[in-house]
């Protein structure tokens, strides 16, 4: 067995751990790092666990390897020059050879002085360790272990190397926040603990990630373009030496904004040591160790990977926070249960229209990276097949614990990425649209309500109809964004629209019509309500609340609202 199994060793440059399927298809298989990134061209999308991990992976480690060895295009030619090729060039996969053989030590997972990702020697006072479940997010740990499941707290949680490199990336990403264990050497711990930990990094924010059709696209369209590194800001295996004051390899940790998108990726923000064991499966971890690693007093400006709320600049002090000035934006959160197609506002927010917009209102702005594929549409084509993956976490009481892992996949066309493009004015409008029709038959069960004396569903409690409509209307949605690519004349994208719309027409019908039927005859009498002190009472009845409804969606649905008055048919809902 590679190196004896006292010494535990796992290279994550040579040792198969990264599960890609070929760009053809077929199954996934575990490669190494080496040949994930040589061969990146004849391999497909990575396949983990949870999709939480695959911005982990990219970011912590394939992304800052290439960038570390390679640089960064200079410009935005440079980068289609690069994406042209298909893969690397000959010259490149000499430089990434002789990077990763140059650190090929630096990327021992089980190293005894410098441990990839973790911290030699990591200990407590009184020599704890825990459960490997801690930082498996899918495992219920500690008092959210159920009490009749089929495991307990005590029992052992056993990960292979490859699960164990994963999950370790995962969580300097997405760890929950609150108290850690204190670890010897960290000069801010307490009675065995350090509190304040804010969660990982991209539990701040919705992670916007592109895929290309290969491995090596999708690399390619996450590295944004600009100059070189410089040379304070290193990827994490390049600051594990004790006497480097920035060390990412001891027990101290700071406060502190990073150097640059190097230390923004590889970002350690939990001290962690991994303990394996042999077993008579081979090396398993059972045991780890995670105490409080480096803290961002906010989300820098360079991070590619976000959308960005924006607050208006010439107004009123946008305020500040322990650690420094809040600036005039914020990375946009995913909402739980919401699909990201009704986020199009901001997935197609240009950034340099939102930064003249943003200094007198509020707004939204779209990640660099896809702002960045905006401008390179024409070169990539209008029927490139982009896709965007978003993902994020929904923390509970106090961040100390994960309620929600959220992720949606969408295609998009390109050209909705430029600015003045009838595609992207399209999709705006459908997305619109979408939302109009949910409203209208949230109102329609209002009133349908009201005629029976009752209260409207309170927007924060209980499933309104509008979801319903949503929920229908989401594959129609998906269906229009992967149709609308490689169309480019005005003709065929209003086509796609009225298309949409007759089947958004019948769909919501069927939800209202649902509403109607299940209406009890007294609410055709009616129920009149007073207004208010000084105004009329109002009669809610049902025939007056289905004409609101019809009339609305027929202002909504204008071109298949016309398209029935042009042809009529059997069907008058």
């Amino acid at each position: 067995m590679r190196g004896e199994l006292m010494e535990h060793g796992f290279s994550l440059t040579d040792e198969p751990w990264l599960r890609l399927p070929a760009a053809t298809g077929g199954p996934a298989q575990e490669r190494s790092l080496r040949t994930a990134l040589l061969e990146a061209h004849a391999f497909g999308d990575l396949v983990v666990e949870v999709p939480a991990q695959r911005p982990a992976v990219l970011r912590q480690i394939l992304l800052p390897v290439v960038l570390d060895a390679l640089g960064r295009p200079a410009d935005e030619r440079e980068w289609v020059t690069w994406f042209s090729a298909g893969r690397w060039t000959e010259e490149q996969r000499a430089r990434l050879e002789e990077y990763l053989d140059a650190h090929q030590g630096l990327f021992d997972l089980f190293d005894p002085v410098r441990p990839f990702g973790q911290v030699a020697g990591l200990r407590t006072a009184k020599g704890e360790t825990k459960n490997a479940g801690l930082i498996v997010a899918t495992a219920a740990t500690g008092n959210n272990v159920p009490l009749f499941a089929s495991r307990t707290e005590g029992d052992a949680f056993s990960l292979t190397p490859a699960q164990a490199a994963h999950w370790l990336l995962h969580t300097q990403c997405w760890d929950t926040a609150a108290i850690k264990t204190g670890a010897v050497g960290d000069p801010r711990a307490k009675a065995g603990k350090t509190v304040g930990n804010p969660t990982g990094p991209l539990g701040q924010m919705g992670v916007t990630l592109l895929v290309g059709t290969t491995l090596f696209e999708t690399l390619l369209l996450n590295i944004p373009v600009g100059a070189p590194p410089t040379s304070a800001d290193r990827p994490q295996w390049r600051r594990c030496e004790p006497a480097d004051p920035r060390s990412a390899g001891t027990p101290q940790w700071e406060q502190r904004l990073p150097e640059g998108l190097l230390e923004l990726w590889t970002w350690q923000s939990r001290r962690i040591r991994l303990f394996p064991e042999a077993t008579q499966e081979g090396v398993r971890v059972t045991r780890v160790l995670v105490a409080a690693g480096d803290r961002m007093p906010y989300t820098p400006e360079t991070e590619p990977h976000t959308m960005w709320r924006l607050e208006p600049t010439g107004g009123r002090n946008t305020g500040s926070r322990k650690g420094g000035t809040v600036p005039p934006r914020r990375p946009l959160r995913l909402q739980p249960g919401k699909a990201a197609w009704r986020g199009l506002d901001a997935l197609l927010a240009p950034e340099r229209v939102a930064r003249d917009a943003g200094e007198k209102t509020s707004g939204f702005a779209t990640s660099k990276l896809l702002d960045q594929v905006g401008a390179l549409a024409p070169n990539l084509g209008e029927a490139y097949p982009l896709r965007v993956e978003l993902s994020g976490i929904a923390y509970g009481n106090q961040s100390a614990v994960i309620e929600d892992v959220m992720f949606d996949a969408l295609p998009l066309p390109p050209a909705a990425l430029e600015t003045d493009s009838d595609v992207r004015s399209a999709l705006l409008e459908v997305a619109e649209q979408a939302e109009q029709l949910a409203m209208v038959v949230n109102h329609l069960s209002a009133d349908l309500r009201r005629a029976l004396g009752s209260e409207p569903i309170p927007w924060d409690r209980g499933q309104r109809p509008g979801e319903l409509v949503l929920h229908a209307l989401d594959p129609l949605v998906r269906r229009l964004l992967a149709g609308m690519r490689g169309v480019g004349d005005l003709e065929r994208i209003e086509a796609g629209q009225l298309a949409w719309e007759q089947l958004a027409w019948r769909r919501t019908w069927e939800i209202a019509d649902r509403l109607l039927q299940a209406v009890p005859v007294g609410a055709f009498m009616g129920r009149s309500i007073t207004q208010g002190e000084g105004k009329p009472e109002r009669t809610y009845r049902v025939s007056p609340a289905e004409a609101s409804f019809l009339r609305r969606r027929a202002e909504i649905l204008h071109r298949a609202a016309a398209a029935r008055r042009d042809h009529p048919g059997p069907d008058d809902q």
